[in-house]
This record gives structure tokens, sequence and C-alpha cells, in this order.
């Protein structure tokens, strides 16, 4: 289960005399709740057009679910992070049921091997990659046709208590 949701949230600057009909602007936000997607659209928003929180509104705010939740999908995710030097673009792939899940591994992933925080990580596009166009070779070794892996350390239990035995003579074989 994945910790975040995808909002869709809409906002605009608010209605004046000078301006009756303001252009809507429509983002799809990974947030844990509401609250936070709402803040997370207002900071991208400042960022890319002269709107902010005090004189802007909230249209719409709308959960988005998937619409297959049960298929293993290729997901590739473009985003951009603060590292301790500057900022870098990154392009990763995750193999996951959902976009939320995909999302949710990708903040996990940048956490353990950047030291990247939730706050310095800004998920720029999250796409469903096709088979043929996987770029990662960690992705495409799980894509081979018929793979199979093998089950190790299986020990076999008697199926009564009647035909157990507490002592036997040999140790079990638990290999394959």
């Amino acid at each position: 289960m994945s910790r975040f949701n995808e909002y869709q949230v809409i906002g605009r600057k608010q209605v004046t005399e000078t301006d009756p009909n303001p252009t809507l602007y429509r983002m799809r936000i990974f947030a844990p709740n509401q609250v936070v997607a709402k803040s997370r659209f207002w900071y991208f928003l400042k960022q890319f057009r002269k709107v902010k929180k005090a004189t802007g509104e909230i249209v719409s705010v709308n959960q988005i679910h998937e619409k297959k939740p049960t298929q293993v999908k290729t997901f590739g995710i473009w985003l951009r992070y603060d590292s301790r030097s500057g900022t870098h673009n990154m392009y990763k792939e995750y193999r996951e049921l959902t976009r939320t899940e995909a999302v949710f591994a990708c903040y996990q992933d940048m956490a353990a091997r950047h030291r990247a925080r939730f706050r310095s990580v800004q998920i720029i596009r999250v796409a469903e990659v096709a088979t043929k166009d996987v770029r990662r070779p960690y992705i495409s070794q799980l894509l081979t046709k018929g793979l199979k892996f093998p089950l190790a350390h299986r020990v076999y239990r008697h199926a009564t208590k009647r035909h157990s035995s507490l002592f036997i003579a040999k140790r079990p074989a638990t290999h394959a």
C-alpha cells in the first residue's frame, strides 16, 4: 500500500474587475492528503506563474484512481531534485502496480541513494512505458518472457501430524 495519493488540483487567480475570466491551471500532484496537495500546488504555481495563495483560489481537488490496479506496469518518472551541490534532472524507471506506488518507490529510492528529502524532490512527469521503450537494464531484465525465480529453502512438512516425527536420522534437504 502506498503512502501517497494522486490528486488533480485546479486553481486560478481570483476574479477581479480587470481580469473577469482568469486562466485555470491544472496539476497532478502526489501527496499524502488534500491539504499537502493544495500546498504543493501553490508552491509550484508560484514558481511558474505570478499567482500566489493570497491572490488565488482553488477551483477543485479530485483524487485520481488507477484504472487497472492489479496489473504490473513499467513507469518512467522524470524528476528534479536539489542536492547539497546543486539542482539535478533525472529519469528513473520502476515496475509497480500503480502510479502512486511507483512515485512512492521513487521517493524512497531518492532518499536511499541521494539522501534527498520529500521537499527537495519535484516530480515533473509520470508515464507508463511500453516494453520496447524501456531504457534501464535493471528493468529490462525483468521483462524477459517466461521469467522464473528459484524457490530457495523449501521446508517440506508432512500432511498430518501422525506421519511426522520429532527426531529423524538425517537432515532435511531444503534446496531445490
